[in-house]
């Protein structure tokens, strides 16, 4: 479905040099549901924008459904949805006038675009809200409306640019919801970014994490976490009431001898264990952390090797291993503290009397460009990247 090889992206600004994607290959089969992840400036949408021909590669080559990105933009779009991080929907208009609209874009007939709509409206639980302006929608209805336009043209390849961004919690399970009916209704293959760690586990089968505009790993979630990764088993211990002599060990060794016991513990347990550490703490309590790829099978080996060696198991915790801890042993940098600091308030003021002009998402799913040229599409361009739209 999607085949690149050494796309590449720079930006020259002023003096400046900016390599945003640096000669990336990619291949997406079709029906995967493949994330990008990555923090903000990683070259994510920047390859998004490339693959559905809204950029211009500075070098390299991408097919999508099909067709090449840069010889055949048109086709490429007439076979993809797209939805942006802003919302495609123009604010005064309403929401069926939207849809039918879209519809037009891609040349559909009055009938079909009608019953498109009407389909698209019932699914994503957009019911009764036809009349409705775009603007008086709540955040989780736009990018619920975002993705009825873009589904609009049925496609099998459908790209989401930070879908969930600035949702609360419930908005984005709600909209994920939907998604993954979308995507079980008309077997689409999607690729999205994100920088929510969450998601990616969650709802990608792949996933391709990207830093400084490199891919610096491509694999299912489970597989980057078991490659980069462990998991974390923390036993807090004490000697067990009236424990006898160590199983196997010297005479007169004391039962519950915390050193001797953790070794026999690093031991019994399979080789997928790595350190075993040990921190003593008040009161005699002795905390045990054991790092490994299965915690959840090592937990119970490791309570019952514990037990057999007369230490009593006063609390046990597993954490497991998550994306970030994979993108933190690979760049030495936290994904989760970068997403909080770039969602920080900035406390600088906007000069005074300077006004930034409103804008919309470019793109197959918005109003401002258009999947297939036409008599009329000289009438208008797109702002953001000159595409000619009807």
């Amino acid at each position: 479905m999607i085949r690149a090889r050494g796309l590449t992206k720079t930006f020259h600004r002023k003096k400046e040099t900016v390599e945003a994607v640096k000669g990336i290959d990619v291949d997406v089969r079709e029906g995967e549901l493949v994330a990008f992840l990555g923090p903000n400036g990683a070259g994510k949408s920047t390859t998004l924008r490339m693959l559905t021909s809204l950029l211009e590669p500075t070098a390299g080559t991408a097919e999508v459904a099909g067709y090449d990105v840069s010889r055949d933009p048109a086709r490429v779009r007439s076979r993809i949805g797209f939805i942006g991080q802003g919302n495609g929907g123009g604010y005064s208009y309403r929401v069926l006038d939207e849809l039918h609209n879209q519809g037009r874009f891609y040349g559909l007939p009055p009938a079909e675009y009608a019953r498109r709509a009407a389909d698209l409206l019932a699914a994503l639980d957009l019911g009764g809200l036809e009349k409705r302006t775009v603007q008086s929608l709540s955040g989780g209805q736009r990018r619920r409306l975002d993705v009825a336009l873009g589904l609009m043209n049925h496609p099998p390849l459908l790209f989401l640019d930070e879908p969930t961004t600035g949702l609360d919690p419930h908005a984005r399970a709600n909209l994920w919801e939907h998604i993954a009916a979308m995507r079980e209704r008309y077997g689409m293959t999607i690729v999205l970014t994100t920088h929510y760690l969450d998601e990616a586990d969650s709802m990608a089968e792949r996933v391709v994490v990207i830093d400084h505009g490199e891919i610096i790993a491509d694999a299912t979630p489970d597989a980057l976490k078991h490659s980069h990764a462990d998991d974390v088993i923390t036993l807090a211990v004490v000697p067990a009431p009236g424990a006898g002599s160590l199983p196997g060990g010297a005479p007169g060794e004391r039962s519950g001898a915390v050193p001797d016991v953790v070794g026999r513990v690093r031991a019994s347990l399979t080789e997928d264990v790595g350190q075993v550490e040990t921190t003593s703490g008040a009161d005699g309590v002795v905390s045990v952390r054991i790092s490994t790829t299965h915690g959840a099978d090592r937990l119970p080996e490791a309570i019952e090797a514990l037990r057999v060696g007369g230490l009593a198991v006063r609390s046990a915790e597993l954490q497991q291993a998550s994306l970030d801890d994979v993108f933190l042993n690979l760049t030495g940098r936290s994904l989760r503290e970068e997403a909080a600091r770039a969602r920080a308030p900035t406390s600088r003021p906007r000069p005074a009397g300077r006004r930034r002009a409103p804008t919309r998402s470019c793109g197959p799913g918005s109003r401002s460009s258009s999947p297939t040229p036409g008599p009329s599409s000289r009438a208008r361009s797109c702002s953001c990247c000159g595409t000619p739209s009807r």
